[in-house]
């Protein structure tokens, strides 16, 4: 048992370990890139097409391509999706919280307007976002 612990020196350890990490780091990375290409609305189902080609068959030089090249576009496009989940989330939160829906909140706006907390032009407001949220 120890001869065979002697002919595994330590650096080859981290060697291995520290490769092990950079391909697991990769294949993230890739997958990511696969991921933006199939979201994006801006290109052609032939250009995803051709991405993932790109990506499969030359993988290093795909992905670093990719980034490259469409860095900008897909922290956008990750920021537009989280706003967009946010706010589906916000409006299930506020349907299940049961607010009393747009009269409630008008409601509520009227009493800090006759409060002297809001203003008139913050009480339109209120009102008509709520009316619009209404709407929707």
């Amino acid at each position: 048992m120890l001869i065979a612990a002697t002919s595994y020196p330590f650096l080859n350890v981290l060697w291995d370990i520290l490769i092990f990490f950079a391909w697991v780091i990769f294949i993230w990375i890739a997958i990511t890139v696969l991921i933006d290409v199939f979201r994006r609305h801006d290109i052609s189902g032939w250009a995803k097409a051709a991405w993932v080609v790109f990506v499969v068959v030359l993988p290093w030089i795909g992905v670093l391509t990719y980034l490259i090249f469409n860095h900008t576009g897909m922290n956008e496009r990750r920021e537009r999706e989280g706003r967009a989940a946010q706010a589906q989330f916000d409006e299930y939160v506020r349907k299940a919280a049961g607010t009393g829906g747009p009269a409630s909140e008008i409601a509520k706006a009227k009493e800090l307007l006759d409060n002297g907390t809001i203003t008139q032009e913050e009480f339109e407001a209120i009102k008509a976002r709520a009316v619009r949220t209404s709407s929707v």
